[in-house]
């Protein structure tokens, strides 16, 4: 797992070979990044179904709760397949909007 700060985010990449292995190295880091706004990006190289993804739902619970944002990158989620808080999209480009988003939404009170 690479961790990278960028200004208003963490962007977490995935390096590992398979999703448990990623899922395990993103839960032993997370308490340390829980004041952060999280964007996952997951490689190509990594087979990750919609059940997969639903092992996240917690986390993206809690940031939402705690005042941040979390957001996934993957091509292969269907979006329509989770909750609407839950955030999934194709590229970071999309993922930085939700983030900026969402601080807004925040900034207004909702």
């Amino acid at each position: 797992m690479l961790i990278t700060k960028k200004e208003n985010y963490i962007l977490i990449t995935s390096d590992e070979n398979s999703f448990s292995e990623f899922y395990k190295s993103f839960s032993e880091q997370e308490k340390e990044l829980e004041k952060e706004h999280l964007i996952l990006n997951f490689s190509n190289k990594i087979n990750i179904s919609s059940k997969d993804f639903l092992l996240f739902l917690k986390y993206a619970q809690l940031k939402k709760e705690s005042g941040t944002s979390f957001v996934i990158i993957s091509s292969s989620g269907n979006v329509d397949d989770f909750p609407e808080n839950f955030n999934i999209v194709p590229t970071l480009i999309e993922a930085e909007d939700i983030i900026e988003m969402e601080a807004i939404e925040r900034e207004l009170g909702f």
